[in-house]
């Protein structure tokens, strides 16, 4: 018999509290809605004091003295200011774009070797300030592309013959720019497009730019498409990686469908599905050709002797104790390593060159067994990838995806069909995928979750009291202050009174003195369960902590050092990646959040913070939350994680 889980637990009693036991406790009377004016002066107010509060914080950074610190509050400033005081925003970015400028000479200067720390640092900054400008003015943000550009450093030049290529930074901010300004003001991203061909770079980001002109320029976005052909049919597919990536990017899409979106007030069409997917920019046959040039390229891919076989590329390090690097690579060579990444990359399309280039079907899959890549694992991926993003997939698509797809995905589809049978309430057929297809601990988690939905179908006359007998069968206070605060917001619209009394008594068992980061987390939960509820008790959970950060800084400073580095120069980094900064962080979006209902005790409660960096972190924090604003760095990933949201738990 297996005993209930923490899960099963939860959802037991919060189906509870529909039964007897606490049915009895009278519902609230529902309180009058506000008016329209009601909510239009409390946005004002809210407004008010949030921009009351980022002056503070503008005027707080003239006293921080570590340059990465003001040039992020700095972008956030002027990103918020933007719509409200452009010209203010302006000089913020400015004085922003001259603290990154600072810390590429400060680099400079001193020698830092390539991938330091500041380095990272100040390519990071850039990035940042970049790419937050280009939400806003196009022009601007090239303007200080420009004026932030780093010196060039003669060993970040790639080389095709050096099997360990440096990444090119610049050359990735000025694409990943290329694709933001694209939706911003599409004629100038089509401009800097084919100016970036002409000096021979083909932009990742073309078809979304073609993409957006297309909405606004049909005519120059034709143009632009029948450059980029011309432009990669032109180029060695085999040795310009970047051209053969671009071409393969096109490939993959497909052609270029009929439009499904119109827009009601200019009548254009866009090429952008509701997913905002990039889909196919190519005509069908402006498509067959392109796809006609890149299998040709494939398919002079050879098979090699054993003792003749092109060398792999390695990243080993250099130095005493390594292996010395590979040799530079013959021309030869270079041709049919990119001919064998082109026919890889193929396999994903295969189903396309089928569909439009059928005489040359069987050769590229001969091509594909003669150099023993006739596999289905990169199209069974995709595929399965595809169903895993899809959130309406149900129990069958998914074990069918499963069975197929590549082994490093199958025990994770095969827990998404278990969970959608418990989901659709057949948990028959999910115990039979978990035991069939699930092995440790994905079974039993699989086991607990029908274990749950069968405790739920007999939970109706349960009482109050076994509830509290449950709560003494756990095995730690981590997990009694999880259950209280789930059945607590389960509580909180049908049954206040009792929503409170169980957070009490979470919050006696958060209150004792944190040992550790997670005890911190556990404080946050029950502080922001008490939000909707009492939010006079959030604070009250939330003071100790505060005093407690206090100490922990004052330690890290003068430890900082010797046994960490939370704090330079006498102040501490924002960025400082240590459990300590992301408690801060988190302290500051809970005062963020209880700010909307109680601005001047969140206001005071900051000021509890000993530290200027804390103070200015959760101020920022708070004008974001009352703005409605994210903080700009949020939104920047420059490396593509496709897939990564297979390896996401989503219990």
């Amino acid at each position: 018999m297996h005993r209930p889980s923490l899960i099963a637990l939860i959802i037991l009693l919060i189906s509870i509290t529909t039964g007897q036991a606490l049915a009895q406790e009278p519902a609230p009377q529902a309180s009058a809605s506000p008016s329209a004016e009601d909510i239009e002066k409390q946005k004002a107010e809210r407004e008010r004091n949030a921009l009351r509060l980022l002056d503070q914080v503008i005027d707080e950074v003239q006293s921080l003295r570590l340059a990465e610190n003001r040039v992020r509050i700095q972008i956030s400033a002027a990103d918020m200011l933007w719509e409200r005081n452009q010209p203010r925003a302006r000089t913020l970015f400015t004085q922003a774009a001259d603290g990154v400028a600072e810390l590429g000479r400060n680099d400079q200067n001193q020698n830092n070797r390539r991938g330091s720390n500041s380095d990272r640092s100040a390519l990071q900054l850039r990035q940042e300030l970049v790419l937050a400008v280009a939400r806003h003015d196009a022009p601007l943000a090239y303007q200080l592309l420009a004026a932030t550009k780093p010196p060039v450093n003669p060993q970040a030049v790639p080389d095709n013959r050096n099997p360990r290529i440096p990444f090119n930074a610049e050359d990735n901010l000025e694409q990943v720019l290329l694709g933001r300004v694209a939706s911003l003001d599409p004629k100038m991203a089509g401009q800097n497009a084919e100016q970036m061909m002409d000096k021979g770079q083909f932009p990742r980001a073309l078809p979304e730019v073609i993409n957006q002109l297309q909405k606004q320029d049909a005519d120059a976005a034709a143009k632009l498409t029948d450059k980029t052909i011309k432009k990669l049919q032109s180029a060695n597919l085999l040795t310009n990686n970047d051209a053969s990536s671009l071409a393969v990017m096109m490939l993959i899409v497909g052609p270029k469908t009929a439009s499904i979106t119109t827009s009601a007030d200019n009548g254009t069409t866009s090429n952008l599905p509701v997913s905002g997917r990039l889909t196919g920019v190519l005509d069908q046959a402006a498509y067959t050709d392109l796809l006609s040039t890149v299998v040709d390229a494939a398919l002079k891919a050879q098979v090699q002797p054993r003792s003749n076989q092109v060398p792999q590329r390695r990243m080993g390090g250099v130095g005493p104790g390594s292996a010395q690097p590979a040799s530079p690579l013959t021309d030869a060579q270079l041709e049919q390593n990119g001919a064998r990444r082109l026919l890889s990359s193929l396999q994903a399309t295969l189903s396309n060159v089928d569909q439009y280039l059928p005489a040359k079907a069987s050769q590229l899959r001969q091509k594909l067994a003669d150099l023993g890549m006739a596999d289905s694992s990169r199209q069974n991926f995709s595929q399965a990838l595809s169903v895993l993003q899809q959130g309406n997939a149900n129990v069958d698509s998914l074990v069918q995806a499963a069975s197929s797809a590549p082994p490093q995905m199958q025990s994770r589809l095969y827990q998404q069909a278990a969970y959608k049978a418990i989901e659709d309430g057949d948990t028959d057929r999910a115990r039979q995928i978990a035991t069939s297809y699930l092995r440790d601990n994905q079974r039993d988690e699989v086991i607990r979750r029908i274990d749950a939905r069968d405790i739920i179908k007999k939970a109706e006359g349960a009482q109050l009291d076994e509830i509290r007998l449950t709560l003494g069968r756990l095995q730690s206070d981590s997990e009694r202050i999880d259950l209280l605060v789930s059945v607590a917001t389960g509580l909180q619209t049908t049954n206040p009174k009792v929503a409170a009394q169980l957070l009490d008594e979470a919050k006696q068992l958060a209150g004792r003195r944190a040992t550790n980061y997670d005890q911190f987390t556990q404080q946050l939960k029950v502080a922001h369960a008490f939000a909707t509820v009492d939010p006079a008790r959030s604070f009250e959970v939330l003071e100790p902590g505060i005093t407690q950060l206090n100490e922990l800084l004052a330690a890290a400073s003068v430890l900082s050092g010797f046994e960490m580095n939370l704090f330079r120069d006498g102040e501490m980094s924002f960025q400082g990646g240590s459990g300590l900064t992301a408690t801060i962080n988190r302290y500051g979006q809970e005062l963020a959040f209880l700010a909307k209902s109680d601005f001047d005790r969140a206001e005071l409660l900051t000021g509890r913070f000993q530290f200027t960096e804390p103070r200015i972190m959760t101020r920022l924090a708070i004008v974001q939350g009352l703005l409605g604003a994210q903080s700009p760095q949020n939104n920047f990933n420059f490396q593509r994680n496709i897939g990564q949201s297979m390896f996401t738990r989503q219990d």
